[in-house]
């Protein structure tokens, strides 16, 4: 229980921070082992306290047409939502108390906070992973911790400027290491695995993007890869027809699903194209809500068709149903729901 309490206030990330300065003011004069100024943390130092002050610089608005500047600001804003919106989903899961984070202000007030830190010079504000991990670790439950963290960063900032850059990047970096496995151990691949190919592939392309390009690229390929699995599962399932269940009584009985689109054209074609002559079809579009203009006709072709192969068509809509071998019955099923 003592060691549990002991670790609730010394943090490990603290205790590696501590390692990486004390190993560092060690080697410094082994040249072998020794870091470069490069690998270590490198916040400004001023040279008074008003000193302070005078880093911090005002918008050249002179720049306030410049495409670039719109579309690096674009980027940026795209790019710091994203990742707090996914850093909300993570640390709402790992909130003990399970609350949900009302996204909508946190994006408003990310957005004021961005605007009065440009204003002033500094780096843009967003959620990272790694801060509420370890806020959540160490008992934070409220607000006031985010408000305390922000205040005490200042502080540092200005009153230990020289300690911070002590700190090597690779105690840092070891830091994330831990948050990332954390948050996606191999257990968490297995499980995506199990849900299927359809979720797994977007999840691994994903992270794929995401290491060797950036957060943004990697959101935006694991996107287009969660749309192609899904057009091709639509292009797979226009409607729903399975023999055991579906042929009763001689009588072969297709649903059509809520929304059915030009890309299941090919697909539907080919099924009524099967169908044998002598049968009895029921196209059931009682569920359907869209159906694409291209369908119907499909759909009214068979059914004239069907005069000449000795086909009995029923096509049942969400008003009507019963109604059997009339085309304006196809367009009121179909067409204008």
């Amino acid at each position: 229980m003592q060691k549990n309490k002991l670790f609730k206030i010394v943090q490990g990330p603290l205790v590696v921070v501590i390692t990486g300065i004390v190993l560092n003011l060690i080697f410094q004069n082994i040249p072998a082992l020794s870091l470069q100024a490069d690998q270590l943390v490198a916040v400004p130092v001023p040279e008074s306290f008003a000193g302070i002050f005078g880093q911090f610089t005002t918008p050249d608005f002179s720049q306030l047409l410049n495409s670039t500047v719109w579309m690096i600001g674009a980027t940026i804003a795209i790019v710091a939502s994203l990742e707090t919106l996914l850093c909300l989903e993570a640390t709402d899961k790992l909130d003990p108390q399970k609350r949900v984070t009302p996204t909508n202000r946190e994006l408003k007030a990310q957005g004021v906070g961005n605007i009065l830190s440009g204003l002033i010079g500094g780096l843009p504000i967003t959620q990272v992973i790694v801060r509420s991990s370890t806020n959540i670790q160490s008992g934070g439950k409220t607000k006031m911790s985010a408000i305390l963290h922000g205040v005490i960063m200042l502080l540092s900032a200005m009153a230990i400027p020289k300690v911070l850059n002590l700190i090597p990047l690779a105690s840092l970096a070891a830091i994330l290491f831990v948050v990332g496995y954390k948050l996606a151990k191999p257990v968490v691949f297995k499980q995506m695995y199990r849900l299927g190919i359809e979720h797994f592939a977007p999840f691994m392309v994903t992270i794929l993007g995401i290491i060797f390009t950036d957060l943004l690229i990697g959101i935006i390929l694991g996107l287009v890869v969660a749309v192609m699995y899904i057009l091709f599962n639509n292009f797979k399932k226009p409607f729903l027809f399975e023999s055991d269940k579906h042929l009763k009584d001689g009588v072969l009985r297709i649903e059509l699903a809520e929304d059915v689109t030009f890309i299941n054209k090919a697909s539907i074609l080919n099924t009524l194209s099967q169908i044998p002559d002598g049968s009895r079809v029921v196209i059931d579009a009682s569920k359907s809500i869209n159906i694409c203009q291209d369908v119907i006709e499909i759909i009214e072709e068979f059914q004239m068709s069907a005069e000449y192969r000795n086909i009995d068509v029923t096509i049942k809509s969400r008003e009507k149903r019963g109604v059997r071998n009339q085309r304006k019955a196809v367009e009121f099923a179909l067409n204008g729901f």
